[in-house]
């Protein structure tokens, strides 16, 4: 698990609370997770509840284990560290933002 974080359920599935090492909590909703063959891993991407749509937001990503719905609302997060890896999700958010710009 990452060192700085833990997540807890939100109200929903689509919400997860972190908690960095000085115990702040912020509220997050989940954009979307996605699994890659290639790193045998699934992948939550998070943006700041309360986060306007014209907004310029950080959004964070994380690799984690899916509870037993399948879920990232529960279970662990871990931070991806490698930059082959980085890229890879990189490239899917930026597939998935090219195509939300479409609709």
């Amino acid at each position: 698990m990452a060192n700085d974080e833990t997540i807890h359920p939100g109200e929903n599935d689509q919400q997860i609370t972190l908690i960095d090492d000085k115990g702040n909590e912020e509220l997050y909703n989940v954009l979307f997770t996605f699994d890659s063959e290639d790193y045998g891993k699934s992948y939550v991407l998070l943006y700041p509840e309360g986060a306007a749509d014209d907004d310029d937001v950080e959004i964070e990503a994380f690799a984690y284990t899916p509870d037993e719905n399948g879920d990232a609302s529960s279970g662990d997060l871990f931070p991806i560290e490698d930059d082959d890896e980085w890229s890879m999700v990189e490239e899917v958010l930026n597939t998935f933002l090219a195509d939300d710009d479409m609709q």
